[in-house]
């Protein structure tokens, strides 16, 4: 599959106010999202590589942020990684943002922080509405596990779905109501070369969810 020319391009329409994120407000939230960041930038599911899907920065997080309650559908916040700063060697909270309210119908996103939401924000909002009890998402870019993730039994979007449009929101919708995707915690997107997506309760849940398919998938399907 040749690299989009359009991977890592926001689609969705975007207001988004710059102003500095608060770490004494955010605590765990950021210190949970920089510690996963950096083990899956380490294991090569985040990052930025020239060889790489046309040299474009790759994966992205995001964690629930409180309140914690049902807060309705769109209105869930969570703090996220910020567009194309998948190549950063470090993430601080000056990369990161909050989303405050998303519209799958409308296509957009309204935001706050030091940098623009992933181009995948619908996306995760997607899920969380879907799964309210998710508390963060991780999107990596895991060739091996993609490659054999109808093998090992995974969800899978169509492939003719693309990222970071609200035709992906809808479909992570599609995967909830008709597949098992609630019990997996994963799929894999397969119109999206690479790209990987698992959510849970936590965010040491959701990274366990994505390093115990990893595992599976280099030892062959077991």
């Amino acid at each position: 599959m040749n690299p989009s020319p359009l991977e890592g391009v926001v689609k969705f329409q975007l207001a988004h106010q710059s102003r500095p994120l608060e770490e004494r407000v955010l605590g765990e939230v950021v210190r949970a999202l920089v510690g996963w960041r950096e083990v899956l930038r380490r294991l090569g599911g985040i990052g930025q590589e020239p060889g790489r899907y046309g040299g474009a920065g790759f994966g992205n997080l995001s964690l629930r942020i409180a309140p914690l309650g049902d807060a309705g559908r769109g209105r869930r916040r969570f703090l996220i990684t910020g567009t194309q700063t998948g190549g950063r060697r470090e993430l601080t909270l000056a990369d990161c943002s909050v989303v405050e309210r998303y519209d799958l119908e409308h296509n957009h996103v309204t935001s706050f922080g030091g940098t623009p939401p992933s181009s995948e924000s619908l996306t995760h909002g997607a899920i969380y509405d879907a799964a309210p009890s998710s508390r963060a998402v991780f999107h990596v870019h895991a060739p091996e596990l993609w490659r054999q993730a109808r093998g090992l039994g995974l969800p899978l979007s169509r492939p003719e779905v693309p990222y970071g449009t609200p035709a992906m929101a809808h479909e992570v919708e599609r995967l909830f109501r008709e597949g098992a995707l609630a019990a997996h915690g994963i799929f894999a997107m397969a119109g999206h070369e690479d790209g990987v997506i698992a959510f849970g309760e936590s965010a040491d849940a959701t990274g366990a969810i994505l390093l115990r398919h990893s595992a599976r998938a280099l030892a062959g399907g077991q």
